[in-house]
């Protein structure tokens, strides 16, 4: 349990490196665009190779399709609610609503990261060790994210240190759901570890969909669409190395 803490700590520690640039650069919104792009591309690999491909070849078709819908219903749930208050563009760099409420904003970064952790933790179950591509993608995603976060909200007008605190809280969460992803599926059926891999996959895959790719191209364009293939095709080649 405790490597499992500590490599969603490495995953989840991205974005403070994310809120640090954010806060301290001015940071283009294209490049902001096309670095989003890019760590999507990263975690659609993961998702794929990493979760879904090897939940489907431990315990079949059935438990993968229901894992993969039940994630995306809830996080599409979590993330309807948290829109009606505020947090709908809680990735947009050039500023976050103005009716943005601050737990808003903190609840909706805790939704995204959340998944991703748990999917670190879940990667060790096996006993293989760490899905090292699961860690870089979430590393390589957090990055953006939070960078784009924190320039919104430094423009929103939110002091440094509510920012870093607000990161720091979900690197803390992060480390706890990878340690919990871990523990408390440890000696599970493993029908239920490729449910709980389906399920953090269908909520990445809907958060990608839903927030992270549309801010990526509202400010870098149609070449968010090439970057983003890359992020895939590098993800991939860490994963089969």
């Amino acid at each position: 349990m405790l490597e499992a803490a500590w490599w969603g700590f490495v995953g989840g520690a991205a974005l403070l490196l994310g809120a640090a640039i954010g806060v301290l650069w001015d940071v283009p919104h294209r490049i902001v665009g096309l670095v989003m792009g890019f760590g999507a591309g990263v975690l659609f690999s993961a998702l794929a190779f990493e979760l879904t491909a090897e939940a489907y070849l431990s315990a079949g078709a059935p438990p993968v399709a229901l894992g993969l819908l039940t994630g995306a219903l809830v996080y599409f749930a979590g993330d309807e609610w948290l829109d009606r208050r505020g947090a709908h563009r809680r990735k947009n760099p050039a500023g976050a609503q103005p009716d943005a409420a601050a737990s808003a904003l903190v609840l909706g970064a805790l939704l995204d990261g959340i998944p991703e952790s748990a999917a670190i933790g879940l990667s060790l179950v096996d006993g293989g060790g760490v899905g090292v591509a699961v860690v870089t993608a979430v590393f390589l995603s957090n990055v953006p994210e939070a960078l784009a976060s924190s320039a919104g909200m430094r423009k929103a007008g939110q002091s440094s240190r509510h920012i870093f605190g607000v990161w720091a809280l979900v690197t803390l969460a992060g480390t706890v759901a990878a340690a919990l992803g871990y523990g408390l599926l440890g000696d599970a059926d493993p029908r239920w570890v490729a449910a709980t891999q389906a399920f953090a996959a269908g909520a990445i895959l809907t958060m990608l969909a839903d927030t992270m790719l549309p801010e990526a191209v509202e400010h870098a364009g149609r070449l968010v669409g090439l970057v983003t293939v890359l992020g895939f095709v590098s993800a991939f080649l860490l994963s089969v190395v």
